[in-house]
């Protein structure tokens, strides 16, 4: 990614800046990551009218240097000291925080030092949804590295496929595949992987355990992977040894509704208009009140971020955007059903980065 890119990202931002005065706080690393290109488990960033500056101590001083752009590095002994520095030699008056992620202690704190300093602190939502519009449409740098993440995830799942047999456990298949993701090129898993069998289908995020696969059970995979940070998102759900009637019904109801959906996206449409076409196939068929999630979200360096595609959505897709639709029925102590794709939004519809089959398959 560019140089330019990244300052492009920066100086967007600063038109929430009013006056030299004041000045952007940015502690969210995911943020502080997309506006510089360093990702780490730590650091703060300052954004002035002027200038935008990248505070890391000693262990990361030197990637930083080599991977961040358009921010000056400063390698902090005392944090607070430095920023206090830093912020008087601006001549700053202002400081405006993220309102979310970050603890109460830690907002408190660093609230603390710069009122002390005279500096107003503004915690309201603005930077925070500044910062959101700007992440909610990818770029086509972000794009390739979203359909990286999904390809190593679907050459995963097909490898893993010829390892879910009949005794084999959740906990075994979930670690073959993040095996295999990693192998693949991978550098994380997007989630804590959804791999479950039986009854525990039911449940939307079920938790793999030591329960083994049986002949006449579903089996759902809720799977990603991680590449140079931006996250993939899929589920299939697949029967074994052979599916009943009414799995193979309840099947064919999720599928025509995610199909539908699908049908639905577009740049213009409102989320909810997306949220709704799925959910008024389930309920006509009778199953309504066992589709209790939203149907899709968005994806990018957070598995879940902006838009929310659920009935009370106001958001309107826009071409860019990168988003899941994954309609599902869940029949308590039985079992259940959910198809998953991820699309990137278009103005005449939507190009679909998951490949994977869709029809029931049976192992």
């Amino acid at each position: 990614m560019s140089n330019e890119l990244f300052c492009k990202r920066i100086n967007s931002l600063k038109s929430l800046l009013k006056s030299n005065d004041e000045v952007l706080f940015i502690t969210n690393q995911k943020n502080i990551g997309y506006l510089c290109g360093f990702f780490n488990s730590e650091g703060v960033m300052l954004v002035t009218t002027e200038k935008t500056f990248l505070f890391v101590d000693f262990r990361y001083i030197e990637a930083a240097k080599k991977k961040s752009h358009c921010c000056e590095v400063i390698c902090f002994n005392k944090l607070g000291a430095d920023l206090i520095k830093i912020l008087k030699e601006n001549f700053v008056n202002k400081l405006y925080f993220e309102a979310s992620d970050i603890t109460v202690a830690r907002f408190n704190s660093f609230k603390s030092l710069f009122e002390k300093n005279k500096i107003e602190c503004d915690s309201s939502s603005t930077l925070d949804k500044a910062i959101s519009n700007l992440r909610i449409i990818k770029d086509e740098s972000e794009i390739k590295k979203i359909q990286k993440a999904q390809q190593i995830t679907e050459k995963a799942y097909n490898e893993v496929l010829n390892f879910v047999n009949v005794g084999v456990s959740e906990k075994e298949i979930a670690a073959r595949l993040e095996f295999l993701m990693k192998m693949n090129g991978a550098e994380d898993i997007s989630f804590d992987l959804i791999t479950i069998t039986g009854k525990k289908t039911s449940l939307p995020h079920g938790v793999p355990s030591d329960d083994i696969v049986k002949a006449g059970d579903f089996f759902t995979f809720d799977i990603g992977a991680v590449f140079e940070g931006y996250h993939s998102d899929t589920t299939r759900t697949v029967a074994i040894g052979y599916a009943t009637d009414e799995m193979q019904e309840i099947y064919s109801i999720v599928l025509k509704a995610q199909l539908a959906a699908l049908e639905k996206i577009r740049s213009g449409v409102l989320c909810s208009e997306v949220d709704k076409t799925a959910r008024d196939i389930i309920e006509n068929a009778g199953y309504g009140k066992y589709f209790g999630h939203s149907t899709g979200h968005g994806v990018g360096l957070d598995i879940h971020e902006a838009p929310n595609v659920s009935p009370k959505s106001e958001m309107v897709l826009e071409k860019g955007m990168i988003i899941t639709d994954e309609p599902g029925i869940y029949l308590q102590e039985k079992f259940g059903v959910r198809i998953e794709d991820m699309v990137c939004v278009t103005e005449n519809g939507c190009k679909n980065f998951v490949s994977l089959p869709k029809e029931l398959i049976i192992l």
